[in-house]
C-alpha cells in the first residue's frame, strides 16, 4: 500500500503508460480519505454556527422557538440575524480547493488507470467538466439567507448537472474498478 501511494506521489505528472487495479486503488483510497478530512475542516464553522444559534435560543427566548425529540432537534429564530451563520461563500471557496487539489492527485493516476483498459484519459474529464459546473451552479445558494430565491429553471438544470454527474462519476468508478486489457494495447505493455 505504501508503495502504491509512494509510487502515485513520483508519477503525479506522468500521463503515459498503464497502471494496474493494485496501483491505483491504494493511492486513490488515501487521497479520497485525506480530501474528506479536509472537507470536514472547511466546514467546521457550521457546527460552530449550530453552538451559536443554540446559545441564542437559550438567551432569548422571546425571539426563538426550540422544538425536540427523539432524533431530531428544532431551532426557529424571528427576524435576521446573520451573525449566527457561518460564511458560506469563505466554505464553498475552501471546498473547490480542495476539490481542485483532489483532481490534480488524482489526474495522472486515474489516466494511467484507464489507459491499462484501453480507454483515453479524456473520459476522467467528464465528471470533472460537470464537478465545475456543478459549482458554479451553486454560487446562487451563496446568499440564501437573504431571501431570494433562483429561478426554478436554474435550479432545474443544477438538478440536471449534479444527476449528470453522479451517473458520470459512477460509470468512472466502473472503468476504473474493471480489469485491464490483456498482453499490450495501444498505450501500451500490460501493467503490473
Amino acid at each position: 500500500m505504501i508503495d502504491s501511494i509512494r509510487y502515485n506521489f513520483e508519477s503525479l505528472s506522468r500521463f503515459s503508460g498503464r497502471d494496474g487495479r493494485g496501483r491505483f486503488w491504494p493511492y486513490a483510497g488515501a487521497v479520497f480519505v485525506l480530501a474528506c478530512l479536509s472537507i470536514w475542516l472547511v466546514m467546521a464553522p457550521i457546527f460552530e454556527s449550530l453552538g451559536r444559534i443554540r446559545q441564542f435560543a437559550r438567551e432569548h427566548p422571546e425571539e426563538a422557538t426550540i422544538v425536540s425529540g427523539p432524533g431530531y432537534y428544532y431551532v426557529s429564530i424571528e427576524g435576521a440575524h446573520p451573525e449566527l451563520m457561518p460564511d458560506f461563500e469563505a466554505m464553498m471557496y475552501g471546498i473547490a480547493a480542495v476539490t481542485a487539489v483532489t483532481a490534480l492527485l488524482l489526474a495522472a493516476a486515474v489516466t494511467r488507470r484507464l489507459h491499462d483498459r484501453g480507454r483515453s484519459g479524456a473520459w476522467g474529464l467528464v465528471p470533472l467538466i460537470l464537478l465545475v459546473t456543478g459549482f458554479f451552479g451553486m454560487n446562487i445558494f451563496i446568499n440564501f439567507g437573504t431571501g431570494a430565491l433562483p429561478a426554478p429553471g436554474l435550479l432545474f438544470l443544477i438538478f440536471l448537472n449534479n444527476l449528470l454527474y453522479l451517473a458520470s462519476l459512477v460509470l468512472l468508478v466502473i472503468q476504473l474498478a474493471s480489469a485491464g486489457t490483456r498482453g499490450p494495447n495501444r498505450f501500451g505493455a500490460r501493467a503490473e
